[in-house]
């Protein structure tokens, strides 16, 4: 019986090894990029399933638990921060490894693009490694997970404008009465949900018989925003467009909704606290899809979205934008033919990476709800930290978005967006 287990087991093993190699195998240059995406979800769910089952085996580790007697859902954000700080660190290191990365004769462009096997391993190392340090060293990583979750909002912000502008920009440019009438039903329908939704926040989170001043002055100020972001770009000194501004709008309604959603169970103008496991489950679901879908465009359009991250060298950084499926197929062509000496990488190896460091610590607060542990283990981005965290990303969105539109009356021999 054992003979035939140990035989099992063998059996398992080389079929699991046969089908990383072929899986990694198969990552090429034009794949790699997903291939980092897909080693930062592996350690989303990792996270979160450690966070729901470690806390027992947490407990019982000494240098864990050696700063004194916490409570269960101090072990569980324990469990995440250590996973969090593994997947940063790995990330982070390619970063400072891939600073000054301009050709692909760079021996450094391989070890982007390539030993996918040892990056594993490492990546593992690095996760495990981690469940040995002290909880002083973790205490010291939560309080820059802190700011570098805040960093990673804003980038989340940059990107989102850089979105809205390049949709807009795509569809103007075929010049075509259809677009412009698609353009106006899409700005005009992301307008009637954002203030549709606006006042269906009214009913949730303003509940009769409470003074609920905080909340409604939240709310109002979404719907300021929505309206200003409209008189503003349909000024005709600021050239502007209704299809960014509509799609802002939309976005601060729902960044205000996961705000206010993420006030404590027992607060009485929360209208959603009798079913607050279920909201605080949909909030994290579409917190963690949109840091997933934020990191994935940060990664596909790294390097092509805007000029600044491009290396020197980049045609990119001197052509000025380029559709990514152009570029791409460019490079495919140019890899059927010899490369040429000194052929520039065709986005910023250093920015890709800094990106997933960054979504590594916001995706720890996420899941930690900002490291709060007053509320209940079962419930996940709940407190008052969360909401003033959200709330000021929904302001600074308005701002930046603002001041995309503004800041060419200003400085009109600089380019904005």
């Amino acid at each position: 019986m054992s003979c035939l287990l140990t035989c099992f087991s063998s059996c398992c093993a080389s079929l699991t090894c046969g089908l990383c190699t072929s899986l990694v195998s198969g990552i090429s240059k034009r794949s790699a990029r997903l291939a980092y995406c897909g080693l930062f979800g592996a350690s989303l769910i990792l996270s979160w399933v450690l966070r729901e089952v470690a806390a027992p085996l947490l407990e019982k580790i000494p240098w864990i638990k050696s700063s004194g007697t916490h409570p269960k859902e101090w072990y569980q954000i324990q469990a995440v921060l250590r996973v969090s700080m593994g997947n940063f660190l790995f990330f982070a290191i390619f970063s400072l490894i891939m600073i000054g990365v301009k050709d692909q004769n760079d021996k450094r462009d391989s070890w982007h693009h390539g030993g996918w096997i040892a990056k594993m391993v490492i990546w593992l190392l690095l996760v495990v490694l981690m469940f040995f340090l002290p909880d002083a060293v973790i205490s010291v990583y939560e309080i820059l997970s802190k700011f570098g979750a805040g960093l990673f909002l804003l980038v989340q912000v940059v990107i989102l404008l850089d979105f809205t502008h390049t949709w807009n920009d795509a569809w103007v440019e075929k010049d075509e009465q259809k677009w412009y009438i698609a353009l106006l039903a899409v700005s005009i329908g992301c307008y009637l949900a954002a203030f549709t939704f606006s006042g269906i926040l009214f009913m949730w989170f303003n509940p009769s018989g409470h003074d609920c001043g905080l909340n409604v002055f939240f709310i109002v100020m979404t719907m300021i925003l929505a309206f200003a972001f409209a008189v503003i770009a349909l000024h005709p000194a600021v050239n502007g467009s209704l299809l960014p501004a509509s799609v802002i709008s939309i976005y601060c309604a729902y960044v205000c909704f996961t705000g206010l959603s993420s006030e404590p169970h027992g607060y009485a103008c929360n209208g959603l606290h009798n079913k607050s496991k279920a909201v605080s489950t949909s909030t994290l679901v579409l917190g963690m899809l949109t840091t997933v879908l934020s990191v994935l465009y940060s990664a596909v359009r790294a390097g092509s979205s805007t000029t600044f991250l491009s290396p020197p060298s980049s045609p990119k950084a001197s052509a000025g934008k380029k559709p990514l499926l152009e570029a791409e197929e460019m490079e495919e062509g140019k890899e059927k033919k010899k490369e040429a000496e000194g052929q520039p990488v065709g986005y910023s190896y250093t920015f890709f990476h800094l990106i997933f460091a960054l979504a590594s610590m916001y995706s720890a607060m996420l899941l930690s709800g900002w490291t709060d542990t007053s509320e209940s283990s079962s419930l996940i981005d709940v407190g008052w930290t969360s909401v003033w965290v959200r709330i000021c990303t929904e302001w600074i969105t308005g701002l930046l978005y603002a001041w995309t539109l503004l800041a060419p009356l200003f400085f009109p021999d600089r380019e904005f967006f």
